[in-house]
């Protein structure tokens, strides 16, 4: 996990080295494929998440950052949520499925002094359903799935 992570921010560092200096963005070496998931079953993943985190846009921040439409947006960059941690406000990478992924196994190591308190989901196919869940929220003109 550690390996992956540290690969997609190297690549992330490298493509922001390479526009700074006014270079092409280097190809990836390799791409990290994603377990496909279930939103549905993702929605259920996120239920303990929801201590901190709403997926609402009206919703607004709460003890965590929205994450409504979290993909493509840079980490501790949120306008209005003003309690990220010194690494997270600095980290700079951009939110995709692939990091959010690798991030989700333990967030605590993934990033050493984030203040989030989450022991992380260690099962592949529930991180792959939670992922799933906040792409169907990050689709522009879709809902959160309804709760049953």
């Amino acid at each position: 996990m550690k390996l992956a992570l540290a690969r997609l921010l190297g690549l992330g560092l490298l493509v922001l080295v390479a526009v700074a200096h006014g270079q092409e963005q280097p190809e990836p070496v390799e791409e990290l494929s994603l377990v496909q998931g279930d939103p549905a079953r993702g929605r259920l993943v996120f239920a303990p998440c929801r201590t901190c985190h709403f997926t609402e846009a009206e919703a607004g921040h709460g003890n965590g950052p929205n994450l409504y439409r979290i993909f493509g947006k840079v980490a501790g960059q949120q306008a209005g949520f003003d309690y990220y941690s010194g690494p997270m406000q600095s980290a700079g990478f951009v939110w995709t499925p692939q990091l959010l992924y690798a991030w989700l196994e333990d967030p605590m190591a993934a990033l050493p002094g984030t203040t989030m308190m989450s022991a992380g989901v260690p099962d592949d196919g529930q991180r792959a359903d939670l992922v799933a869940y906040l792409q169907s929220i990050s689709v522009r003109g879709s809902a959160a799935p309804a709760a049953q």
